[in-house]
């Protein structure tokens, strides 16, 4: 039988992924949650993954851009769900908090795999 686990974000220790970008995440056996702090003028690098992203915005405003050259400005309270594998890119435009779903969980974060973040 499966059990629940409860979590709290002022447990789980803060990862500095670069002095722009901080996450945190929790992992399940099907999807993952993750908590991100991004400072304006933080870039994600363009990248993709086969797992589909539910991003939500607390705080700030994020720009995602697209191969196509197509964008979407995500601000606070706005929700943007992107296929697996949809090669974007993100700019913070504002200070920003951010919580992403993936299903199935990031196996390159879980991993550490994940050095684009970590310049």
């Amino acid at each position: 039988m499966s059990t629940a686990t409860l979590h709290s974000w002022s447990k789980i220790e803060p990862e500095q992924l670069n002095p722009l970008l901080t996450r945190q995440f929790v992992t399940g056996n099907l999807a993952m949650f993750a908590r991100i702090i991004l400072k304006k003028g933080c870039v994600v690098p363009r990248h993709s993954h086969p797992n589909e992203q539910i991003t939500f915005i607390t705080e700030g405003a994020l720009r995602f851009d697209y191969d196509d050259g197509t964008s979407h400005t995500v601000k606070a309270g706005e929700i943007l769900v992107i296929p697996g594998d949809l090669h974007h890119s993100a700019t913070a435009l504002e200070d920003t908090i951010d919580f992403d779903i993936f299903a199935p969980p990031r196996r390159d974060w879980i991993d550490k795999d994940d050095s684009y973040l970590r310049r």
